[in-house]
């Protein structure tokens, strides 16, 4: 396991995700990219524990992902089943796990304080923290064809996920986009990555 582990993840972070695989007795299982998400978590019927998590993510995402599901299982089992899936007890359980890999022998200096200021309260999703996504995402295999929304200009036409868009306007923090065959509008993270069709 350390060795297929070793091709995803920094160096210094493989022996105490080793560590958490084994004492929760996980299943990890690396499978191609989804894009609705990264990684997942689910108790199968026989009582085992299953985590999911993209192949295709660079190596400190793709550690956030791994330590981002642990998290629910071990909240799930401190504090029961009725918690809500990204509630405080995750949020709690996510923090200290984390501690352990939050040092410059993982993390590239440079980022670090986005890190950290990311995990005084961590959210569901690691794109809704535009700040820690950039941070995440330049470590990316670079692809020219694909900008981030807030590069674009208003009236700039995209494509995201097979459909058609215009940018609007920003908003307070997102930006009001159209889809271009129903006319409805979405809002759109700023870090969302689009293909720019114009």
């Amino acid at each position: 396991m350390e060795e297929v582990i070793k091709k995803y993840i920094p160096e210094r972070a493989v022996a105490p995700v080793v560590e958490l695989v084994k004492l929760h007795h996980i299943y990890l299982k690396i499978v191609g990219q989804r894009q609705s998400k990264y990684g997942d978590y689910r108790r199968l019927a026989n009582g085992m524990h299953q985590i999911t998590v993209n192949a295709s993510l660079n190596k400190y995402r793709f550690l956030v992902t791994t330590i981002h599901e642990i998290a629910h299982l071990v909240a799930f089992e401190k504090y029961g089943r009725s918690i809500k899936p990204h509630g405080k007890e995750w949020k709690y359980t996510f923090q200290q796990l984390m501690l352990t890999f939050i040092r410059p022998e993982i993390f590239p200096s440079s980022i670090l304080p986005v890190i950290e200021n990311h995990f005084r309260n961590p959210t569901a999703s690691s794109d809704t923290d535009v700040q820690f996504s950039l941070a995440l995402k330049q470590f990316d295999e670079q692809d020219d064809s694909k900008h981030y929304l807030y590069q674009l200009l208003p009236g700039s036409v995209f494509s995201f996920r097979g459909k058609i868009f215009r940018v609007e306007h920003k908003k307070i923090k997102r930006y009001l986009c159209t889809e271009m065959e129903s006319s409805r509008q979405y809002l759109f993270q700023p870090n969302a990555e689009v293909e720019l069709l114009n």
